[in-house]
């Protein structure tokens, strides 16, 4: 039987999801939209929401999503009437709300599977298996220093160096001990430098860890390049072909203090992907507590996340857990219909 479970790609930013992204939603069965901002904050916002099996709390829920601009909805192309009258008519939970906005983007396109790309989500991999228990995750690898490179290229970004590295150093650590802890088939990673470089065998394998069939399409993300919003303009490469020129380019991008920043920090987790060191010098012990110190930081802003989730589950009026596809249905006890055999014509 043809699997309908939901699709997430996560990275570290600059690490080549949108290309992912596209090549995915280049596959025939499989629609992944550019990058949506209502997801995880509705998750946050699930205690405002109320308990969803009233209907006119889900209609708040389904006008908070297509109504409010930061979710960007808009870029999705749907009619927002009809996505919130499915809302409304759907199953009592948040996460077959928000799952049925993604099958609403896949059902423009004629497609049958559904899922969200967004690099962000390596923080909220937790929440997304609680909105869809039957999740699978991609996440996407690439050469930290070419992701701090290409961060501090970007018109969006205006953080440090520091929080630039440490970034990447959380993607890889959630690789190395979150991953392994997610349900079987649940987890499949590659490295930018092997998809650029061989995006056929690549695909091929992502593609058996999703069950389905590989399509040379995917090859070829440029022809949907159209899907991402043109504002977008450091998407601009995903427009031509696919080209493995970026990979390594963090040594021209980069200045001597920072490759021996990152290679100081980051040195075992290159190494353990494949990447190899410059050899350069380590960097400066002022360098490294300014980094431990910006370390430090995010690890208690996200424990600070953590506490504040697990409080608020003990006043949800609802489970979260999508009612959508067929192994959401069984994991929540949902009897299906049996399908009963024809009568027979006298």
């Amino acid at each position: 039987m043809p699997s309908d479970r939901p699709i997430f790609i996560l990275g570290c930013p600059r690490s080549g999801t949108t290309m992912l992204q596209l090549m995915t939603h280049a596959h025939p069965r499989i629609a992944i939209p550019p990058e949506t901002r209502f997801m995880v904050a509705a998750y946050q916002r699930r205690l405002r929401f109320g308990d969803l099996d009233d209907p006119a709390r889900r209609r708040e829920l389904a006008d908070w999503i297509v109504g409010r601009r930061q979710s960007r909805f808009h870029e999705l192309k749907l009619d927002a009437a009809e996505v919130t009258e499915e809302i409304v008519q759907g199953p009592p939970t948040l996460g077959s709300a928000l799952g049925i906005v993604l099958r609403a983007y896949a059902a423009r396109f004629g497609k049958p599977r559904w899922g969200d790309k967004r690099p962000a989500y390596l923080q909220s991999a937790d929440v997304l298996l609680r909105l869809f228990p039957d999740a699978q995750f991609v996440h996407l690898i690439r050469d930290g220093r070419d992701c701090v490179a290409s961060l501090k290229e970007m018109p969006w970004y205006d953080g440090s160096t520091y929080e630039a590295i440490s970034v990447w150093a959380e993607a890889i650590d959630f690789a190395r001990r979150s991953a392994p802890r997610l349900p079987p088939g649940s987890y499949h990673e590659l490295r930018y430098e092997d998809l650029t470089r061989d995006p056929e065998t690549e695909l091929t394998r992502l593609c058996g860890f999703l069950g389905e069939e590989y399509d040379p399409a995917m090859c070829e993300p440029s022809r949907m390049a159209r899907v991402v919003p043109s504002w977008k303009t450091w998407h601009e490469r995903t427009r031509g072909e696919v080209t493995t020129a970026r990979s390594g380019s963090w040594k021209d991008r980069l200045s001597r203090q920072e490759i021996a920043l990152c290679e100081s920090v980051l040195a075992d987790r290159l190494e353990a992907y494949g990447y190899e060191l410059s050899g350069g010098p380590r960097a400066g012990r002022s360098q490294l507590l300014a980094y431990e110190h910006t370390a430090a930081r995010r690890r208690l802003a996200r424990f600070k996340r953590t506490a504040a989730d697990r409080l608020a589950r003990l006043r949800e009026p609802n489970p979260p857990a999508a009612r959508l596809t067929e192994g959401q249905l069984a994991l929540a006890g949902v009897p299906r219909p049996r399908h009963e055999p024809p009568v027979p014509v006298a």
